[in-house]
């Protein structure tokens, strides 16, 4: 998945919400964890426009690693997403995977990452 945002401008959007996050009020910093997929969901799920924000630069940025280190030479791709998918169209992927599996501890206590990659992959299977 190659979205228009270049890395930079992920890591520019990472840094933004950091710079931002002092600013907003305890309740809305509270959906703001990344310990476990259970609270990305949170954030994904959130209608905040700083949350909707933070979800998508966090996609945004765990689909540029892999693709980054799953140049096919060294590693092989975990994910194969058709061209042209959006951000938006893997925050819902996600979301869909995370409230199928919202019951399931051990999935839901994951790192973020691990759950996005697994999720994208149960929607994008490399063959």
């Amino acid at each position: 998945m190659r979205f228009p945002m270049p890395f930079l401008g992920a890591c520019v959007a990472v840094s933004f919400m950091t710079a931002v996050t002092p600013t907003w009020s305890a309740a809305e910093t509270s959906v703001f964890d990344y310990e476990t997929a259970k609270d990305l969901l949170a954030v994904c799920t959130s209608e905040q426009d700083a949350a909707v924000l933070a979800c998508r630069a966090f996609l945004e940025a765990t689909v540029q690693y892999h693709d980054a280190v799953s140049d096919g030479r060294r590693m092989k791709r975990l994910v194969c997403y058709p061209g042209g998918l959006t951000v938006e169209q893997a925050r819902a992927t996600f979301v869909a995977w995370g409230e199928q599996h919202a019951d399931n501890a051990e999935r839901m206590s994951e790192l973020p990452v691990v759950a996005v990659v697994r999720s994208l992959a149960a929607a994008h299977p490399c063959r």
